[in-house]
C-alpha cells in the first residue's frame, strides 16, 4: 500500500483513540482513558515511532483484539 494510506489510517486511529479517551473520561473509567491516551499517542502520525513490520504486525493485531474484546465487555456491562 502506498504511504499515504498509512499516514490516513494513523490519523483515523489519532482522531478514534481521542474520542474513546474523551468518553472512557466522561464515564470516570480513567484507566481506560489512559490506555486510549497512549493508543493514540501510539498511532498518530506526526511523529513516527519506529517499531519495525514484526512489532508493528503484533500491536495491531492485539490492539484489534483489545478493542473487540472491549466492545463486548460493554455490551455486557450495560
Amino acid at each position: 500500500m502506498p504511504y499515504g494510506y498509512f499516514q490516513i489510517v494513523r490519523l483515523i486511529a489519532l482522531i478514534g483513540f481521542a474520542i474513546l479517551a474523551f468518553k472512557a473520561n466522561q464515564s470516570n473509567r480513567h484507566t481506560e482513558m489512559l490506555v486510549y491516551i497512549g493508543l493514540a499517542m501510539l498511532f498518530q502520525p506526526i511523529i513516527k515511532i519506529s517499531l519495525g513490520r514484526e512489532v508493528w504486525n503484533i500491536v495491531d493485531v492485539v490492539v484489534g483484539i483489545g478493542l473487540i474484546g472491549s466492545l463486548f465487555l460493554n455490551r455486557q456491562s450495560k
